[in-house]
């Protein structure tokens, strides 16, 4: 069985935790232990990572800061590659920003702001990573990833490197073509326009002002529960059907904003998965809309 032993001896220097709580590593703040977990600072300790799992058999997991991932109590029997702060340089070039996945997507428009480069104020408060909000094509108050991106650079299962451009990458409401499996997103080309640097500032200020006044970012959850079905909005659907403030253990329907689930204090993923699915009931009770989570599930539920 993969244990942390076992993958220093193939790459000396590897930050390396076993037994890491998952709970460290989400938004959520919840989450069993991950029986390995690694911290890659390059490229080919992501690659050898990868082969030991592949050549072993092994179950590996990619994450970046957990800001969309629901992990089990029971955790995760395999190996976590986590993507972050030690793969996460961000460059400027003319009106091109290049970042590697595991940068804070918050640092990437705090960059563009310095540049005088306009393009990214609606990514200003997401809390993910560029891997993460690759993944997901994140978006919020009218824009996504998918129109300032130009390439990704990936590394598919066997560890070879390629780059795709915007076009093939198949973005979709919440979904790439990384998010269909099989390839690691390691950095993306960003094109953005010439702005004002205050101007940006003021756009960045005024959304995070109506993020933080609509919100409940004053507590642990994983941003907007559920995808918008077609149609209609999933918190206005949640708070129609009686939910504003249902509590499952320490997981709550948010009464300042019904699209989302927080953990109140002391909530389990146990607690978040039985209230989301009493949410997914009754709001198709009462409306026939079926929802479907777009936070990402990760271990036995």
């Amino acid at each position: 069985m993969l244990n942390a032993e076992i993958i220093l001896e193939k790459i000396p220097g590897l930050k390396l935790l076993g037994g890491e709580p998952m709970s460290r590593h989400t938004t959520f703040k919840v989450g069993g232990a991950a029986r390995v977990f690694a911290r890659p600072k390059n490229a080919e300790e992501i690659a050898a990572l990868v082969e030991i799992c592949r050549s072993g058999g092994e179950p590996y997991a990619v994450i970046g800061k957990g800001s969309n991932l629901l992990v089990s109590d029971e955790g995760y029997d395999g190996l976590i590659i986590c993507i972050g702060e030690d793969f996460s340089a961000v460059t400027v070039s003319g009106l091109e920003i290049e970042a590697q996945a595991g940068a804070s997507l918050i640092g990437v428009c705090a960059e563009a702001k310095r540049a005088g480069l306009t393009g990214l104020e609606f990514a200003c408060g997401i809390p993910g990573s560029v891997g993460g909000a690759i993944y997901m094509n994140a978006g919020a108050y009218g824009g996504e990833i998918k129109d300032v991106v130009t390439s990704v650079t990936v590394m598919d299962g066997v560890g070879s490197i390629v780059q795709i451009s915007a076009d093939e990458m198949d973005f979709g409401y919440r979904r790439s073509r990384i998010s269909d499996g099989g390839l690691i997103v390691l950095s993306a080309k960003f094109r953005l326009k010439e702005g004002d640097p205050e101007q940006i500032g003021s756009a960045m200020s005024e959304l995070m002002k109506r993020r933080v006044e609509k919100q409940p970012v004053e507590y642990p959850s994983a941003g907007s529960t559920f995808k918008r079905p077609e149609g209609a909005f999933a918190g206005k659907l949640i708070e129609d059907s009686g939910l504003r403030g249902y509590s499952v253990g320490g997981a709550q329907v948010s009464e300042k904003h019904c699209g989302f689930v927080i953990n109140k204090g002391g909530a389990t993923a146990s607690d978040i998965m039985a209230l989301c699915e009493h949410i997914r009931k009754t709001v198709k009770d009462a409306s026939g809309y079926e929802l479907e989570m777009e936070v990402k599930k990760l271990g036995k539920f």
